[in-house]
């Protein structure tokens, strides 16, 4: 598994304060710029050099997606449970038979979890902040307390413990990779997405631009909350996962992926 240099972390403009930190803890797995507009790293209250005892024993990993040779991605889904979407994804994701990982929101379990409480076999539920608040204007306690709220709401009402945390909007510093640290949690973020504003109107090509552009690692970003852009991902959803598997990927969650990754060279092909 490859280790982000402080040298590649620093291409993307901005991101000194994020190189600063990271660049200390050890991250895996390069980044792929292409089809961003913007790196999704940020700085905010990365404070390395008043943790550095803690952030040099940091053993946590951020992930953009997995090397791995073999043809499998993850889609994923942010900011659920809700009312008007998660059910109509959870139906979708049922009729083509393939797993996906939720990023849940804490405030949004504790009041929708009936929704989902026992339409979740076979996925992988997140940790995505207590109330999708920017973790990169946070300190250090402020990230921790978000971060075990949530996790406990999870535990308590769906009966899972997660293991990975998606910062909000893709921003962190360096006190997010501490508290994820802390909660033995890996950072997930993402190398492909759903272009929620430039494919309205047009699901077939927001299908075509994540049919044509998945490679194996790819973690694909969708949501399952919000406003009526997020349908785009719904209406797509069929001709994505039929063109992704026609193209011989195979869908897989999140942690699965990472375990693959993480497989010696060689096993299971």
């Amino acid at each position: 598994m490859r280790k982000l240099s402080r040298r590649g972390l620093l291409r993307g403009a901005g991101l000194a304060a994020a190189g600063a930190a990271l660049g200390a803890v050890g991250v895996t797995e390069v980044p792929r710029w292409c089809g961003w507009d913007h790196p999704p790293l940020s700085g905010g209250y990365a404070s390395a050099a008043d943790n550095q005892d803690a952030v040099g024993s940091s053993s946590v990993s951020v992930r953009y997606f997995v090397e791995t040779s073999r043809p499998l991605v993850a889609l994923t889904f942010d900011d659920g449970p809700a009312p008007k979407y998660t059910p109509l994804f959870l139906d979708a994701l049922a009729d083509a038979g393939i797993p996906a990982t939720f990023f849940m929101v804490g405030r949004n379990v504790r009041d929708n979890y009936g929704l989902v409480k026992d339409r979740l076999a076979g996925h992988e539920v997140g940790n995505h902040t207590w109330a999708h608040r920017d973790l990169a204007t946070m300190d250090l306690p402020a990230i921790q307390d978000d971060l075990r709220r949530t996790h406990e709401v999870i535990q308590e009402k769906l009966g899972r413990t997660p293991t990975l945390v998606r910062p909000p909007f893709g921003h962190f510093g360096g006190s997010t990779v501490l508290a994820a640290d802390s909660m033995a949690y890996d950072l997930i973020l993402w190398d492909r997405q759903m272009h929620e504003r430039r494919f309205k109107d047009d699901p077939a090509g927001q299908a075509r631009d994540i049919v044509d552009t998945v490679r194996p690692g790819s973690i694909i970003l969708a949501h399952d909350a919000g406003d009526q852009r997020r349908l785009v991902a719904l209406k797509a959803l069929r001709d994505i996962v039929s063109g992704v598997k026609a193209r011989g990927f195979e869908f897989v969650t999140v942690s699965d992926l990472i375990a693959d990754g993480a497989r010696p060279s060689g096993e299971g092909h």
